[in-house]
C-alpha cells in the first residue's frame, strides 16, 4: 500500500521524522511532500499569485516552497503517478483542537486529501508546559490507531480524523476517546509593541487554552486531552447546520 505524508511544520520538522518512521512500518511505499519551510497557521489557503518551486530531495522526498494544501495538491496531481490509500498529516508541533482545526496547516493538508477523496488523517502532539515535546506518546499511540483504523474503519466521502496526543507522559495516558469538537475561549494572545524604527507593530500569539482546568469535558478534543486521553475526532467537510436550513427556508419561502 501507498502513503502520502505531510505537515506544515516543514520537511525537515521532528514530527514529520515521527510520523515517517511509524508509517513505514505499514506500508510498503512511503511519499513525504511537505512545505520547505514552517507554515503553521496558513489554514487551508493555496499560493495562487505566484509559482510554486517543487524540490526533489530524493525519489521519495519532496518539498514545496508553498502551503500545506499547496503541497497536498502538487502531491496527487504531480508527483504521484497513482493515488494512494492513505494520507497522513503532521505530527504537528503541538495540539489542533476546538476551533483551531480551521487555522491548522496540519488539519488542512488531510483536508485536501479527503477532498481528492484519499482516507486522510491529522496528527498533533500536544507540548508540555514547558514547551518540550514527548515524541513518545505519539511513537506508542500512532502505531495503535493505525492498526485500527486501517483493519476495521471505512472512511466516509467527505470526512477524516483530526488525532490529537496529549502531553506529559506515556503512563499518564489514560486511553483513547472519540470525541466530538469542543469549543475553547477566544483569547488570542495579541502583543503590541514598536519595532526600533519608532513604527507600531502587532503580533499575534498562541493563546493558552489548551491548558485550562475549565477543559473537563472529555467528549470533546479539548476536555479529552485535557484529561490525559488521546482524542479522535472525525470532522466533514460538509459544513451546512442542518437545523438552520428549515428556519431559513421558512423565512424565504
Amino acid at each position: 500500500m501507498k502513503v502520502l505524508i505531510s505537515n506544515d511544520d516543514g520537511i525537515g520538522a521532528a514530527g514529520i521524522c515521527v510520523l515517517e518512521e511509524i508509517a513505514s512500518k505499514f506500508f510498503d511505499d512511503v511519499f513525504v511532500v511537505a512545505p520547505d519551510s514552517n507554515m503553521s497557521g496558513a489554514g487551508h489557503s493555496l499560493t495562487l499569485k505566484s509559482p510554486l518551486r517543487l524540490n526533489e530531495l530524493d525519489e521519495k522526498h519532496f518539498s514545496v516552497d508553498g502551503t500545506p494544501t499547496d503541497s497536498v495538491v502538487i502531491a496527487l496531481r504531480h508527483v504521484l503517478k497513482e493515488k494512494p490509500d492513505f494520507a497522513f498529516s503532521g505530527i504537528n508541533t503541538d495540539s489542533n483542537l476546538a476551533e483551531d482545526v480551521t487555522y491548522s496547516g496540519t488539519v488542512s493538508a488531510a483536508m485536501e486529501a479527503c477532498l481528492f477523496e484519499v482516507p486522510a488523517i491529522a496528527f498533533s502532539q500536544k507540548i508540555n508546559r514547558d514547551g518540550s515535546v514527548n515524541w513518545d506518546i505519539a511513537r506508542t499511540y500512532t502505531p495503535i490507531v493505525l492498526k485500527l483504523i486501517i483493519e476495521r474503519y471505512k472512511f466516509p466521502s467527505g470526512v477524516f480524523l483530526n488525532v490529537n496526543f496529549p502531553s506529559g507522559n506515556v503512563s499518564d495516558v489514560k486511553g483513547i476517546r472519540i470525541t466530538s469538537q469542543g469549543t475553547r475561549v477566544i483569547e488570542d494572545h495579541v502583543i503590541q509593541s514598536v519595532d526600533p524604527r519608532g513604527n507600531p507593530y502587532f503580533w499575534i500569539g498562541p493563546a493558552d487554552y489548551r491548558n485550562r482546568d475549565d477543559n473537563k469535558d472529555i467528549d470533546t478534543d479539548l476536555g479529552a486531552i485535557h484529561g490525559g486521553y488521546v482524542s479522535i475526532t472525525p470532522i466533514s467537510l460538509d459544513m451546512t447546520d442542518r437545523d438552520q436550513l428549515k428556519i431559513l427556508g421558512e423565512i424565504f419561502e
